[in-house]
C-alpha cells in the first residue's frame, strides 16, 4: 500500500514496531521500494520513508532486538540514517521524507528517551543523509559510531581522559552514504581506529569502514582498527547475559587502550 502511494506522487512514512518484524514485509522493501525505480525504467519515483525501532532494546529477547542495518546496507537504492539525538532524528527523518527515493531511519529504542534541543524557532532543520558529525575532538584515536553507540563512545571519551587519552568520537549518524570524507579526515589526525557498532561483526558496518580506511590511508594507521560490536550469539533475555553480549563503553574504552598499547 505505501510503495503503491509513493509511486502515485504520494511520501508515506511506514512506522514499523520494530524493525525486526520489517523483516516480515522484507521482500516489498528491498524488492519493490528499492527497485522499482530501475525496473520500470526511470518512470516510478518511490519517495517512501520507513522508520522504527531497531537494535537492542531491553531485555526483549532474540526476536525483537535485531540491528538490521548491515542488512538493508546490502541493497542498492536504500539510504539508511541512524541518528542519536533529538535534533539529528528530526532533522535526518525530515530529509528523509523529501528524498524521492527510499529511506530508512533506523531509531535506537534506547535512545527514546533522550532530551535535547530539537529545532530552533524560526529556522528548519535538514540535516543532509551522508553527513558525519564529529561530537567531540582528540588527538590519540578516532572512535566510530552511530546510533546507540554514539552516548557510550562519549562517556568511553570521558573516562579514557581521566587516563590522558584524547579520543575523537565521530557519529556517523548516516551509514549508508557513509561520510568517508569526515572518517578519513579523522583517521589522518589521531592515526588509531575503534568502530563501535550496534550490529552483529560478521559483514557487519563496521567491516565495510575497516576496509575503506586501509585501502585509502592505510599508511596513516599506526595500529590495527579494533571493533567493539555485539557478540555473535542471539540476543539472550537474561540481564547479566544481556550485557555481556552488548557493545558499552567499558569494552569501547578497552579496545581503545588495546590500540593506543595503554
Amino acid at each position: 500500500l505505501g510503495i503503491g502511494a509513493a509511486m502515485t506522487g504520494l511520501r508515506p512514512v511506514i512506522e514499523f514496531m520494530t524493525f525486526s518484524f520489517s523483516l516480515v514485509a522484507f521482500d516489498q522493501v528491498v524488492n519493490n521500494a528499492t527497485n522499482m525505480l530501475t525496473m520500470s525504467g526511470g518512470q516510478f519515483n518511490v519517495p517512501i520513508t520507513f522508520r522504527g525501532p531497531n537494535g537492542p532494546a531491553h531485555q526483549l529477547g532474540a526476536t525483537h532486538m535485531h540491528a538490521t542495518e548491515c542488512l538493508y546496507a546490502n541493497f542498492p537504492g536504500l539510504k539508511i540514517c541512524t541518528p542519536a539525538t533529538p535534533r539529528d532524528a528530526k532533522g535526518l527523518l525530515k530529509t528523509a521524507i523529501r528524498d524521492n527515493n527510499p529511506v530508512l531511519v533506523l531509531e535506537a529504542e534506547l535512545l527514546y528517551s533522550s532530551k535535547g534541543l530539537v529545532e530552533p524557532e524560526g529556522h528548519e532543520l535538514l540535516i543532509p543523509l551522508g553527513q558525519a558529525e564529529l561530537k567531540r575532538e582528540g588527538t590519540d584515536v578516532t572512535i566510530i559510531c552511530y546510533a546507540q553507540t554514539v552516548p557510550m563512545a562519549l562517556a568511553a571519551a570521558e573516562a579514557l581522559e581521566e587516563e590522558e587519552i584524547s579520543a575523537e568520537v565521530l557519529d556517523l549518524r548516516s551509514i549508508k552514504p557513509l561520510d568517508m570524507g569526515a572518517i578519513l579526515n579523522s583517521v589522518a589526525k589521531t592515526h588509531r581506529v575503534v568502530v563501535a557498532e550496534q550490529d552483529r561483526p560478521y559483514c557487519g558496518i563496521g567491516s565495510e569502514i575497516c576496509y575503506r580506511i586501509q585501502k585509502e590511508i592505510f599508511d596513516e594507521l599506526d595500529a590495527p582498527i579494533e571493533r567493539v560490536p555485539q557478540e555473535d550469539v542471539p540476543m539472550p533475555y537474561n540481564e547479566r547475559l544481556e550485557q555481556a553480549v552488548l557493545p558499552s563503553a567499558a569494552k569501547i574504552v578497552a579496545a581503545v587502550k588495546k590500540v593506543c598499547g595503554a
